[in-house]
């Protein structure tokens, strides 16, 4: 889950960086959107999504995503794409991964499922999921350290392989 700098992968410049509801949530109940905004500027998710992570307001980051849809930082396409089908993933992890294809090079995808980062890969998809934001955002100078955020993460019910966050914390010179 290495993170993709918005403005270096493949020597592409990014044109939309797109993201599923679970990054959006994850980040909202750590306090971490604001993050976001920093590394990326502005995000685009769908009506789906928006539906997924918005539609009640009791769900944990609803209130935060939803505020950041209001301030405009998080924008919601306007347009649907109903190819390739992919049944294999939700609606909203679908409607993300046919807008990045209909959006073209350029696009990175924010999201987490595993079944969706397969279909992602398959697809030439460029992608980041949590683990990689708050990795960029430790590179970024934005938090002082990922380990605590990693086990506030995991408080919230988001957990990583454990190989996977020592490797993580190894690289960032944490462990």
């Amino acid at each position: 889950d290495a993170p993709v700098r918005p403005e270096e992968h493949q020597g592409v410049a990014r044109k939309v960086v797109l993201a599923d509801a679970s990054p959006l949530i994850a980040l909202a109940r750590i306090g971490g959107l604001p993050w976001l905004r920093k590394l990326y500027k502005t995000i685009s998710i769908t009506k789906e999504v928006r539906d997924e992570a918005t539609g009640a307001r009791e769900l944990p980051g609803a209130v935060a995503i939803a505020a950041a849809v209001k301030q405009g930082w998080i924008r919601v396409l306007r347009q649907e794409w109903s190819e390739p089908p992919l049944p294999l993933l939700d609606t909203g992890e679908a409607s993300t991964l046919r807008a990045a294809l209909a959006l073209g090079p350029g696009t990175l995808v924010l999201l987490d499922d595993l079944q969706a980062r397969r279909e992602a890969q398959r697809l030439g998809i460029a992608m980041a999921g949590t683990a990689g934001i708050i990795v960029e955002a430790r590179q970024a100078g934005l938090i002082p350290a990922a380990g605590p955020v990693f086990a506030r993460l995991a408080e919230e019910g988001f957990h990583l392989g454990d190989d996977l966050l020592h490797a993580i914390l190894a690289e960032l010179g944490e462990k």
